[in-house]
């Protein structure tokens, strides 16, 4: 593919950005999707000192109506979508007897639903290309649950079980789903800093079929 695109939904500090870094160092272009469109100028702006391709846009992960018009925006001004990265999350502090129903729905979109919406929306395009790669970013929550941190353990659980389904359905189709769940803190000169973990979302991306990995551990 000529014009690789590498979109991230939820581009932030830490490990989206260094994602980012990793595939525009490797001839991606990216496209950023957050709510906030300051952040994304600077982004922006700042892989452009780098002589490396980004643009911003602006979206709500948590709606879908939204995430279908910015994704209608890139397809349509950057191109097809040939990596997504879902890394949009919410995290609040509840204990599981104090959760709130209406908090807990609130942080399912975001947390697992947007993560459905943004795969569907990338997937006719993969499907008619026959290859892609849906990414998504996991963590100790959905494997070891934070009482304090219910609903985004929640939301680990749920986008983790989204992607295992997805590799089994779409691995045949030389589309691959997989996560990479961090066991830790991210944070940097640790084996949780960002730039190390971006190495495996470009190693799960280099994989080919027969070599898929669903899941790696950090």
């Amino acid at each position: 593919m000529d014009n690789k695109i590498l979109t991230i939904v939820g581009m932030g500090p830490g490990v989206s950005y260094s994602v980012a870094k990793k595939f525009t160092n490797n001839g991606f272009s990216v496209a950023m999707i957050a709510r906030n469109e300051n952040r994304l100028n600077d982004y922006k702006a700042e892989f452009e000192k780098m002589n490396l391709k980004a643009e911003g846009f602006r979206a709500d992960a948590s709606d879908e109506g939204s995430l279908k018009e910015v994704f209608e925006k890139i397809h349509g001004s950057i191109g097809k979508t040939s990596v997504l990265l879902y890394n949009a999350f919410s995290m609040r502090q509840s204990y599981p007897s104090q959760l709130k129903y209406e908090d807990c729905i609130v942080d399912f979109k975001i947390n697992v639903a947007g993560a459905l919406a943004a795969s569907q929306l990338v997937l006719p395009s993969m499907l008619e290309r026959k290859q892609g790669t849906i990414l998504f970013t996991g963590g100790r929550t959905a494997l070891e649950p934070m009482p304090i941190y219910s609903s985004l353990g929640i939301g680990k659980a749920g986008i983790r079980n989204l992607c295992f389904s997805m590799y089994e359905e779409l691995k045949s189709k030389n589309i691959h789903s997989a996560t990479v769940t961090i066991m830790g803190l991210v944070k940097q000169g640790t084996k949780w800093d960002a730039d190390l973990i971006a190495e495996q979302y470009w190693k799960l991306h280099l994989q080919k079929p027969g070599e898929f990995e669903k899941e790696i551990q950090i």
